[in-house]
């Protein structure tokens, strides 16, 4: 007996009557492993294929349907001087502000708002005024943003 509590092996065995390892069944087997494993890998590798085809798919009609947004909120914001020039002598809303103009039309279409509101922060706008479409816009609106978006930066930081 070995340190483990095993039999040991040694020369008291006779090789020449111990039987054969039938070679074929094992050759039989290995090949059927082999077989199985390939096909699995083979049919994993197809599922994988097709859901990044899918998710390709998926991230270009996005992208398509970004720039159409883009380019009409672009044709939006030229007419948009021109309607606040005339309504200068009312006080001028968030809504009628060009540069919330647009990013009120995204939430209408259904862009999501965290998007908006991360675009709207590195542009120094105020995201809080999504939710106030008819308050007046601050005199000092791209100041206040763009000390907010400092403030939560510096929290997330922490």
């Amino acid at each position: 007996m070995d340190e483990d509590g095993l039999p040991l092996m040694g020369s008291g065995i006779d090789l020449t009557k111990v039987p054969a390892i039938q070679q074929k069944r094992t050759v039989a087997f290995l090949n059927q492993f082999v077989v199985h494993t390939v096909q699995f890998l083979n049919r994993f590798s197809t599922v994988c294929e097709e859901k990044l085809a899918d998710l390709s798919l998926r991230i270009q009609q996005i992208e398509t349907t970004l720039n159409i947004l883009d380019a009409k909120q672009d044709s939006t914001q030229d007419s948009g001087p021109q309607e606040s020039e005339v309504s200068s002598d009312n006080i001028l809303t968030v809504a009628k502000d060009p540069r919330y103009a647009r990013y009120l039309k995204m939430v209408q279409v259904g862009v999501p708002v965290m998007a908006i509101r991360n675009k709207m922060l590195s542009e120094g706008l105020d995201p809080d005024l999504l939710e106030k479409p008819d308050a007046p816009v601050p005199n000092g609106a791209c100041d206040k943003a763009t000390e907010e978006s400092s403030d939560s930066e510096s929290s997330f930081s922490d």
